[in-house]
């Protein structure tokens, strides 16, 4: 500010503008840049996975000299030879040459105990350095790159050169050339790889508690290889080891066929296993020498004493067979003995107990044990376990099940075959009031034949059986499906009894060729043979027509149907039961058939339920097929011979169980009505839901459709009437007729002979009885039933006047004039059909309803 007062103007600052400058120079900046790359390139050479070929070159460079190991004296090291460029399968004493390798330039090393490469010389003659270490280091992913050089050091595989490797014992003078092999094909001895099909086998194996140096001992292992592929009757064209750290060895053996290979876990003392091969010989037979060569045992250190070697394996067939080709091998993956023993590995004990090949079929028994097996009943009688004793939950204390295949068909197995002949046998056998003469159709194990001879009336068991071999192979194998050593009368094997003629023939053969006459021979036939599915005969118009004609006539015939059906199955003729459909349509179209029954027990042995058929000669049998189920249970305790040891002859078949066959599943009904045309009862499957419901309410009248009054043909009667209009198939009364009781056709008449016999008069016991003559009607199907209405329909007038009748059953009458001889649909709703009534009209307010007198 000057003097006066003004504000001066601001003055501008000055700055003096100097160039910029660095203290580093850029040179020195890039040149520390260099040598730093130089420095980490050389210490990821010294601790990366480096061929040694490019590795030794630039560590001479750097100037940087690699420790010597010094081997302990103990342990003498094993030679390897390599190329560092390009693995060899050279032998130690063959010599290199410059062929298709990388490099002609061949180094002799040594293994030391922790299985790192000592570098020796080379195989061009020039002298190598002091040993060198190269490590094989496995570089594994690591989430941080700071953690590298920790899992760098981290040695998990000798990766680049196998610790162990060589060539199998192929003969020189053996020809294995693809021409020999493709102009071989039908050759059967000898080794050559089978190129006729693109299939093969694989063979699992896994082994637990075994010695950790043999599974730690390349040279060991190897030799097991070689020799189980030997004894396997494979050719073993090379193989190559690779040492673990800190502990295991994995293994590959190129066979001509395919390959073997494994891994193991010392620490642990297990080892897997896997071989496959192309050839078509067995690869089972070869188990058992696998289980000896690698199941070397290790010692229990609290024990002292070598401990039981686990197994666990599985086999399959592998590629793609043509489908007879699968059909007749007893290996497939759908046959049984696939499904049930030789694939899943959750079965832990399989031993294969016998395998025979006789004329006519392929035998094979197998003991198994799942791996959730627990001790059964007789298991806990024989060692004497206590309730909450912890050894009911211990798989070492359960017993084996034994089972018998033939062809590699489930047949039998010892645990389960008495509930299985019980199903078959039982239900038919009961379906006729006192068999005498019985036949059985195969059977072989003897399980039906047991079961037969436990009845009083049986005075003849006739037996024809094809294969001899099956007969004594069970005797011997699973003595207890023909023990009759119980059984009051009888002998302790069931093929000595008396009442037995045994037949060795072609069961359906035999049949064809005899003559019964008129009146037939057997009052129960029991077909123990394979499923319709696998047994063409059934298909054949007279071998069927055979089977029938050698019944009496109210004779029996009981055939085990195979698989039960599926809801979602298509119709029956073009399903995977088709076989089965045609011997139902077979002996539906006999005249001499006159009821077809199916039925399922869930019990038997399989891994689902199996199906069951019987057929009936006279319409008879379905009173004592529908029995009640006291009625049946009085059956078996008068009919069945008593036993020795007071126990009862059945486990499992009794009244109750019969009731449970009396209604085939939902999924029989549902198939039989895809049959075409739809069979006419079908459309009555369930009430129709479109049509009303009028009921009677005898305490509200207002709610009422009915009313019950004085008929107006007899004022001492009473009659219903109708209070509303009723539209014609509209249900009438269905709470009422639903409260029907059944009682059984000969109760009311045996009551009343009772009475009378005894000499007492009951007035309630004779007012029961007319009641039920007057009120019930019979059953439409012939099953001996009466249903006794107890609402208000029981007062409906009854006409023999058609004009006048108003209403009928639910179900009309069949349009061909009878039932069908076989339908699930009249089985499953009979009670329904056979109790509910429908306007057979329209019904006007006011009128009487009348009812058809029959």
């Amino acid at each position: 500010m000057n003097g006066n007062g003004h504000m001066h103007p601001p003055q501008a600052l000055i700055i003096e503008a100097r160039p910029k400058t660095y203290s580093i120079d850029v040179r020195v900046f890039i040149a520390t840049i260099m040598a730093t790359m130089v420095v980490a390139f050389g210490a990821g050479l010294m601790m990366g996975p480096t061929d040694a070929m490019f590795a030794l070159p630039v560590l001479s460079f750097l100037g940087i000299e690699l420790p010597t190991v010094e081997l302990e004296s103990a342990k003498q090291p094993e030679k390897i030879v390599g190329a560092m460029a390009k693995q060899s399968l050279m032998a130690p004493d063959s010599q290199p040459t410059n062929s298709n390798s990388k490099s002609a330039t061949y180094m002799v090393g040594e293994i030391s105990p922790n299985g790192e490469v000592i570098y020796n010389e080379r195989y061009d003659g020039t002298s190598g350095a002091d040993e060198v270490i190269i490590k094989q280091a496995k570089r594994t992913r690591t989430k941080n790159v700071a953690t590298l050089g920790y899992k760098i050091r981290e040695t998990h595989v000798n990766i680049d050169t196998p610790v162990l490797e060589g060539t199998g014992d192929v003969p020189h003078e053996r020809d294995i050339s693809y021409d020999r092999i493709q102009s071989d094909k039908g050759e059967t001895e000898g080794n050559i790889r089978d190129q006729t099909m693109p299939s093969g086998q694989h063979l699992l194996v896994d082994m637990k508690n075994l010695e950790a140096d043999f599974l730690n001992s390349e040279e060991r292992l190897a030799r097991a290889m070689q020799d189980s592929v030997t004894a396997a009757g494979l050719t073993m064209l090379s193989y190559h080891c690779h040492t673990l750290h800190p502990a295991g060895v994995s293994c590959v053996g190129v066979l001509l066929e395919s390959h073997i290979s494994f891994h193991t876990w010392p620490d642990e003392g297990v080892i897997t296993l896997d071989m496959f091969t192309t050839s078509e010989k067995p690869l089972l037979p070869a188990l058992p020498s696998i289980k000896e060569l690698f199941g070397v045992p290790r010692i229990n250190a609290e024990t002292g004493e070598k401990e039981v070697v686990g197994t666990v394996w599985s086999h399959e067939l592998r590629g793609f067979r043509t489908e007879d080709a699968r059909k007749v091998h007893h290996l497939d993956g759908n046959s049984d003995i696939s499904k049930f023993v030789t694939s899943p590995l959750e079965v832990l004990y399989k031993e294969h107990v016998l395998n025979m090949q006789t004329e006519y079929t392929r035998i094979d028994i197998w003991d198994i044990k799942e791996r959730d097996e627990k001790p059964g009943y007789e298991d806990g009688l024989r060692l004497g376990l206590k309730p909450q004793d912890p050894e009911w939950f211990s798989y070492e204390h359960a017993s084996p099940t034994r089972i018998l295949f033939l062809d590699g068909v489930l047949h039998i197995d010892n645990s389960t075959d008495q509930v299985f002949h019980e199903a078959l046998v039982h239900p038919a056998m009961f379906a006729h009031p006192s068999p005498k003469s019985v036949a059985i159709i195969g059977g072989g194990d003897g399980g039906s034949l047991r079961e037969v001879l436990k009845h009083k009336t049986v005075e003849e068991v006739t037996m024809v059986e094809r294969d001899e071999k099956v007969v004594s192979v069970s005797k011997e194998y699973l003595p207890k499906a023909s023990d009759c050593s119980d059984i009051v009368g009888s002998k302790p094997s069931c093929f000595d009894d008396k009442r037995l003629n045994l037949f060795f023939d072609d069961a359906f053969a035999y049949l064809k060729k005899t003559s019964f006459g008129p009146e037939g021979k057997f009052d129960v036939l029991i077909a123990d043979v394979n499923k319709p599915e696998t047994q063409d005969e059934y298909t054949d118009t007279d071998t069927v027509n055979a089977l029938v004609d050698s019944l009496t006539p109210n004779g029996v015939i009981a055939i085990f149907a195979g698989d039960v059906p599926m809801i979602v199955d298509p119709s029956p003729d073009k399903g995977i039961h088709r076989k089965r459909e045609v011997l139902t349509n077979l002996l539906e179209a006999n005249p001499k058939i006159a009821s077809i029954f199916v039925y399922e027990d869930a019990l038997a042995g399989f891994d689902a339920p199996k199906a069951f058929l019987v057929a009936c000669r006279d319409v008879s049998c379905r009173k004592q097929w529908f029995g009640q189920t006291d009625h049946i249970n009085f059956q078996v305790s008068s009919r069945m011979l008593p036993t020795k040891s007071k126990k009862p002859s059945l486990i499992q078949f009794d009244g109750a169980t019969q009731r449970s066959y009396q209604i085939p599943p939902r999924a029989w009904e549902s198939i039989y009505c895809r049959r075409e045309p739809e069979p006419f009862e079908c459309a009555y499957r369930g009430l129709d839901m479109t049509k009303d419901l009028f009921e009677y309410y005898p305490n509200d009248e207002e709610k009422s459709s009915f009313i019950i009054r004085e008929s107006k043909e007899d004022a001492d009667e009473p009659a219903v009437f109708a209070t509303v209009d009723i539209p014609e198939g509209s249900y009438i009364m269905p709470s009422h007729l639903a409260a029907s009781i059944e009682v059984v056709e000969e109760g009311p008449l045996e009551t009343d002979g009772t009475a009378n016999k005894k000499g007492f008069e009951s007035e309630v016991l004779a007012n029961y009885v007319d009641y039920i003559r007057e009120h019930g009607h019979k059953a439409q199907d012939g099953s001996g039933k009466v249903y006794v209405e107890v609402g208000g329909s029981h007062v409906m007038r009854e006409s023999d006047d058609s004009s006048e009748v108003n209403i009928r059953r639910w179900l009309p009458a069949h349009p061909n004039g009878s039932r069908p001889k076989y339908s699930p649909v009249y089985d499953r709703h009979r009670y329904s059909f056979d109790v509910f009534l429908v306007a057979s009209r329209d019904i006007k307010a006011g009128e009487e309803i009348v009812k058809p007198a029959n």
